[in-house]
């Protein structure tokens, strides 16, 4: 009986050493989208928040305009809908966003993507491309929206500002 004890104990100490070799794991491909580290949520203790990154096309007139274009060539309103107002995903154009709607939690939701459907498109759409896709999601119910959407039939004044956005 104590043989069999020695002989098992060897047996799950040989095979700790082998899985645990003290070497880090790559989670990531080579060429993936790094990751850009943006909370989702408050973060623990003092301090100042992360500095987020910045959409380089933020002020590009061009930019909406492109990333709507990206937005129908990659089939992002098969989810989305046609003008982002929702589908299988959800609306694009609403105020409520659980990860967030600044440029960077934007650009992190489609790089990297999210739970329940979202995939990760970091590794197929080159960033610049992304950030443009940003730019046109984050044109939708302004002035310079490309493309909008026609008024909701029967839409009043007051309830079109609530249904631009």
């Amino acid at each position: 009986m104590g043989e069999r004890i020695l002989l098992v104990s060897l047996v799950v100490v040989s095979l700790w050493g082998v899985g645990c070799q003290g070497r880090a794991i790559e989670a990531a491909s080579i060429g993936a989208t790094p990751a850009l580290g943006i909370p989702v949520g408050p973060s623990p203790g003092p301090g100042e928040p992360p500095q987020l990154p910045t959409n380089p096309y933020a002020n590009n007139n061009i930019a909406p305009t492109e990333g709507r274009q990206l937005f129908v060539n990659y089939n992002c309103y098969g989810c989305h809908g046609g003008h982002g107002g929702g589908g299988m995903g959800p609306s694009l154009r609403d105020p409520s966003w659980i990860y967030g709607s600044s440029d960077a939690h934007v650009f992190a939701s489609i790089s990297q993507g999210r739970a329940h459907g979202m995939p990760a498109w970091g590794l197929k759409i080159p960033q610049d491309q992304i950030w443009k896709l940003v730019a046109y999601i984050q044109a939708m119910g302004t002035s310079s929206e490309p493309d909008p959407p026609p008024p909701f039939p029967g839409a009043t004044p007051s309830t079109k500002s609530v249904m631009a956005r």
